[in-house]
């Protein structure tokens, strides 16, 4: 009877010394890895050959710095969450940081104020995103797919402050959008040569890249990304950059293709500094409906800030070409810096084409640009899919002339809001694009 006593006593107590602990590094500046944390507390990290198990929640405090230097898979636990107020570094050849049970997501990253990240070479799943609130963050040649809510509802690398660098990923099968910030957060980050794909899973009105204000003089820059959208999420779309709240627009969108979403570019708010160019964007019209989206690009102000200057750019199969509402400002090619050389084709509904829609008081200067691709147009057939004051005396003119046409050669030479966008002849019509 008491042999039996003891041996229960012994599995109890091995059982409480299994249970995982959650741990903090003790902030004496320390340089780790995930074998001295294992070693340092056995209960929150267990290691197999190159497989490691994080079983509770980690803290990296402000002093130490924890680096994966090393080729290893990291599974992590259901809702654990690793939160870095000090450094975290994933340099090797290839790492894999995922959940332990793919059914029961782990809860992600938090990266405070001040802390210093840079990832590398990674594969980041089934978790909970990244909440980036450091100023010093960077994420390089990295795939992050079938992420969740968790530590961030918004993104899954959701980003706070000043100039965060996002290069050479995939981001690609997400809940939520792949990249975004708050409306009031001052971000002007580098988001460079990324694949972009089918993110925003659960087909929220959000788009795959959603941004707020910027820095005042530094720009947020979306350059050379690719974004495509998924056809059965239609209320998805490319990009989208706000300012609801007063501050700063300052932002450069160059060389991307946008494809296959509810929206190409939309720009909400006025803007100090803005422009759009030599990105393609096609085929933007998933949800199909003139009153809801499908804008190629889509600027809306009450404020009248600076112009947006487009140039450069193939704009194709969108429901509408480029749309204007309200107080917004373009300037879409003049006889100065401005080389125009935009190309249009094929955006239309309703059985009517439209590839500039003016819906504001304001002239808009465009010249240099085809409005008809593969074809040598004459006035009047430019003049037909455009929409201005000719259409309706209280918007603004377009000045279209001189104007090219893909004939010419250009194509070698290119380099959640209520909006109206009324039909020609027709009454005004409600449109949400963001």
């Amino acid at each position: 009877m008491k042999k039996i006593i003891l041996n229960t006593f012994i599995t109890l107590l091995t059982c409480a010394f299994a249970i995982a602990q959650d741990y903090t590094t003790p902030n004496t500046g320390v340089i780790w890895t995930l074998s001295d944390i294992a070693t340092a507390s056995p209960s929150t990290i267990t290691i197999s050959g190159s497989d490691y198990t994080l079983l509770g929640n980690l803290t990296i405090s402000e002093n130490d710095t924890v680096l994966i230097n090393s080729d290893l898979t990291l599974l992590i636990d259901a809702d654990k969450l690793i939160t870095v107020f000090g450094t975290f570094t994933v340099s090797p050849n290839a790492v894999t940081i995922t959940a332990l049970d793919e059914n029961v997501p782990y809860n992600g990253f938090r990266f405070e104020e001040f802390s210093a990240i840079n990832i590398q070479n990674a594969t980041i799943q089934y978790g909970g995103g990244l909440r980036v609130l450091t100023e010093t963050f960077s994420i390089d040649n990295c795939t992050l797919t079938n992420n969740v809510s968790g530590a961030t509802t918004s993104a899954v690398i959701q980003l706070s402050r000043g100039m965060p660098q996002i290069t050479n990923n995939i981001i690609s099968f997400n809940k939520n959008p792949a990249i975004g910030s708050a409306a009031n957060s001052e971000v002007s980050g580098y988001i460079f040569n990324n694949i972009i794909e089918g993110n925003t899973t659960d087909n929220a009105n959000r788009p795959q890249i959603n941004m707020g204000t910027t820095m005042a003089n530094e720009p947020l820059q979306i350059i050379q990304n690719t974004i495509i959208g998924d056809p059965a999420l239609t209320k998805v779309g490319g990009i989208a950059i706000a300012n609801f709240v007063g501050g700063n627009i300052n932002t450069v969108v160059d060389n991307n293709t946008i494809r296959g979403n509810r929206y190409g570019i939309t720009i909400l708010g006025p803007v100090n500094s803005a422009g759009i160019t030599n990105n393609i964007i096609e085929d933007n019209n998933t949800q199909g409906d003139p009153n809801l989206g499908g804008s190629g690009i889509n600027l809306n102000t009450s404020t009248v800030g600076a112009e947006v200057i487009a140039s450069g750019n193939q704009i194709r199969r969108n429901l509408w070409g480029i749309t204007l509402q309200d107080q917004a400002l373009i300037n879409l090619g003049d006889d100065g810096a401005n080389i125009g050389q935009n190309i249009f084709a094929e955006n239309g509904n309703g059985g009517e084409i439209f590839a500039l829609y003016n819906n504001t008081p304001n002239p808009v200067l465009a010249k240099h640009n085809c409005w008809i691709e593969d074809q040598q147009s004459t006035p009047e057939q430019v003049e037909d899919v455009i929409f201005h004051s000719v259409d309706d005396p209280t918007l603004g003119e377009v000045t279209f002339e001189p104007f090219l046409c893909g004939v010419l050669g250009i194509a070698e030479n290119t380099i959640e809001n209520f909006s109206f966008y009324p039909p020609k002849n027709k009454t005004p019509k409600k449109i949400k694009d963001y």
